[in-house]
């Protein structure tokens, strides 16, 4: 009998595991989203700044840009790594930090009337409605350029190599062939019919390349070997895409409390979804062959613990909001 038991795999319980990450990441956004003057300055941030920026970070959101990184980084490294993620001096809590805040800025700028002009995210006024239009532009740019300061500490507790690999990855995830590249599409595709590989390929930038980047930066934390990287790589892509087809899906499926953020705008904009362009039935099959694409990716991984990933990747295409 105790064979047999040794052979049944134990479900993995994504709560327990993502709730514990969960605080160690919000403890850390509270302690590096503060006005304190940078080590070398005699002078910090201006409180009213500061304000905005922790108003658009902190208490709110999924955090799925954050799990994704640790759970990559834990997949490559394993789990018993985590305890030293409270101490602030690990890459990966570092590289976690990092990607919400560049999350929390392209929200900020995305909800400016100068782009989706929206007044409720994560279920409170936008930055803008509350702040100003300026305010919430600056602190959209200044979280941006937090991002990178939290990657590159003048102490020696992340190695110089991986703060550049670390900087590049996110840059490129976020730039001009990342995400504010797909925005710029998605932008100029209002009231336009789309092909689906073009919708696929705007939404690869637009929302997968970061989480794609999350993944990535997660891993490039260890030292994992090519077979695993290649794996990762359409893991991220996989999981990036299939979010992107949820949100469409949620966007005519949820109400505006549900989703905390305005439902039907998408519709209500022109602007072309997976919905509008496949239809409500064919796009939730599309999800399911994405997340399947992500598990035949993980088994092909070579990497000795994938659950977190695994849970992940399910947790997204099974989201209600």
């Amino acid at each position: 009998m105790s064979a047999v038991l040794a052979d049944m795999a134990i479900p993995f319980a994504l709560e327990p595991w993502s709730n514990e990450r969960l605080a160690l990441v919000e403890d850390a956004l509270d302690a590096w989203v503060t006005a304190d003057a940078p080590l070398g300055l005699d002078h910090g941030a201006p409180a009213a700044l500061v304000e905005a920026m922790r108003y658009a970070v902190l208490d709110g959101g999924k955090r799925l840009r954050p799990l994704l990184v640790l759970a990559a980084h834990e997949a490559v490294v394993g789990s018993q790594h985590t305890a030293a993620l409270s101490a602030g001096h690990n890459a990966a809590m570092r590289a976690a930090c990092a990607v919400e805040l560049i999350h929390a800025y392209s929200l900020v700028h995305d909800d400016m009337p100068c782009m989706d002009d929206d007044v409720l995210r994560r279920g409170k006024p936008t930055v803008h409605v509350q702040f100003g239009e300026a305010s919430a532009l600056l602190a959209g740019d200044a979280l941006q350029a937090l991002a990178f300061e939290l990657l590159t500490p003048i102490d020696d507790t992340v190695p110089c190599v991986t703060q550049a690999k670390l900087c590049a990855l996110l840059a490129r995830a976020a730039g001009s062939a990342g995400m504010a590249g797909g925005q710029a599409i998605d932008l100029a595709s209002v009231g336009l019919p789309l092909t689906e590989r073009q919708m696929r390929e705007m939404h690869q930038l637009k929302t997968g390349a970061l989480l794609q980047g999350s993944v990535m930066m997660g891993a490039h934390c260890g030292t994992p070997d090519a077979t695993a990287l290649e794996a990762l790589l359409e893991y991220g892509a996989a999981m990036g895409l299939a979010f992107q087809v949820v949100d469409d899906i949620l966007d005519v499926t949820a109400d505006s409390a549900t989703l905390g953020k305005t439902a039907g705008k998408d519709a209500d904009n022109d602007k072309p979804t997976y919905v509008s362009l496949m239809g409500l039935q064919p796009s939730r099959d599309y999800a399911q062959a994405l997340l399947a694409q992500a598990h035949r990716a993980l088994r092909a991984s070579g990497l000795p613990d994938t659950q977190a990933l695994a849970a992940l990747a399910e947790m997204v295409v099974s989201r209600t909001h």
